[in-house]
């Protein structure tokens, strides 16, 4: 079965109003439909959008573990004015008005049962952001099933916050670095994907005068991040401080030891992050890969992921 199926909530185009007709055979066939989720009663319930036809997901039916209490309730009322998966359970007529009876959960367990069964390490999905905490992202992988992505884990240059990266509803690739099938659980990778030292380094050149943000503050210096898998260091300068756009003059590009040394010619308070933002640029376009090696073969450190 194809996993775009599955895919994250809000990925999929925006959906056309549902005939009656068009409800019987996805019924039928328990084809996985996407709506609009307009508003939750008071008994939790979610009111689906599905055209002329009243579409209603029942509480215990909108998501895996309402039913049992594993989850909170917040997870239903979140899904309120956002698109979401679901297959027919029932269609009921009285001769005046139609009621889709629907199901999330059905879906998620199709989809959960799905990935556990296919989903190997190392495979490239894509996904889409949902909730940031400070020690990572968690993101939907399909059908609102949720992987983490650990903050370690975004890019090789460090970060303070996910928010630094991310925003809510962005939708990127990630890499499957983890599945605990007893727990139905997925570990998130995203660093693998923004490219090796020496693919983003040649992006730069010496001599060049280009924009970084600073990242950290040592002792020593000042890292100063060029692209999400790439930084380098300049001397300490006074009144700077992590989150401040800065103007850099490249001095020297080492392979051999992975450093970029800089020179600050100007630093400024960065404009607030947008979530209009220029997608990520991933290096690796394929469907799965075994190894990721950042450093380069002229290092003798060894930065490397194994899948």
């Amino acid at each position: 079965m194809n996993s775009m199926i599955y895919s994250p909530e809000g990925l999929q185009q925006k959906t056309e109003a549902l005939s009656l007709s068009a409800l019987e055979h996805a019924k039928n066939t328990k084809q996985i439909l996407k709506a609009k989720a307009v508003m939750c009663d008071s008994d939790h319930n979610l009111i689906v959008d599905l055209g002329e036809i009243k579409g209603i997901i029942p509480r215990e039916e909108a998501a895996i573990g309402i039913k049992d209490g594993s989850v909170k309730d917040i997870a239903v009322l979140s899904r309120v004015n956002k698109q979401i998966c679901f297959k027919v359970n029932n269609i009921i007529s009285d001769g005046t008005k139609t009621i889709a009876s629907l199901s999330r959960l059905s879906a998620q367990q199709d989809a959960l049962e799905h990935m556990l069964a296919t989903y190997s390490k190392g495979d490239v999905i894509p996904a889409k952001i949902t909730h940031l905490e400070p020690f990572g992202a968690f993101a939907d992988i399909g059908c609102g099933i949720v992987g983490l992505i650990s903050i370690e884990n975004i890019s090789v240059s460090r970060i303070s916050h996910p928010k630094d990266r991310f925003h809510v509803g962005q939708n990127i690739l990630t890499v499957i670095k983890d599945i605990d099938k007893q727990q139905k659980r997925f570990s998130l990778s995203h660093k693998e994907l923004l490219g090796t030292w020496e693919e983003n380094a040649a992006l730069f050149s010496v001599g060049q005068t280009v924009c970084g943000k600073i990242r950290s503050i040592e002792d020593y210096g000042i890292f100063i991040e060029l692209t999400p898998n790439l930084a380098g260091l300049a001397e300490y300068r006074e009144n700077t401080y992590p989150g401040q756009q800065a103007t850099v003059y490249i001095k020297n590009i080492i392979p051999e030891k992975m450093k970029i040394k800089l020179s600050i010619i100007d630093h400024f308070s960065a404009e607030p992050q947008t979530e209009e933002e220029e997608p990520y640029t991933y290096f690796f376009t394929g469907k799965h890969m075994d190894c990721f090696t950042y450093s380069p073969a002229c290092c003798e450190k060894l930065i490397q992921t194994m899948f």
